[in-house]
């Protein structure tokens, strides 16, 4: 986790999740633990090397957690932690508010 946190709490929390591959990763942990090809396949348009990046911060923010399994080939499994699942109610209420916008503003 950063030592060096924004004093600011909005902040702090648009530095953990605001890549817009974050959310969508965190979206789809939820459901439970995943490997890199479904995340890969779920997320949508996104590279290889961009998911890896994605995956490697937020394991060191402490959102999730990457197991390996000593196999061969490779299985490699990520695990939202406690903090990651905290983060629920925020993307419900995107759920929400994004749910609500669209049936105001239709054409958008």
């Amino acid at each position: 986790m950063e030592k060096n946190l924004p004093a600011c709490p909005v902040e702090t929390t648009l530095m953990l999740i605001s890549d817009r591959w974050k959310v969508l990763i965190i979206r789809d942990l939820l459901e439970g633990t995943k490997r890199f090809g479904e995340l890969k396949k779920s997320v949508g348009n996104i590279s290889q090397k961009v998911l890896t990046a994605n995956l490697r911060s937020m394991e060191h923010s402490g959102l999730l957690t990457r197991k390996v399994y000593p196999e061969v080939p490779p299985r490699v499994e990520y695990t939202l932690t406690q903090t990651g699942y905290s983060l629920k109610p925020v993307l419900d209420a995107m759920v929400e508010w994004g749910t609500e916008y669209k049936k105001k503003n239709p054409s958008a």
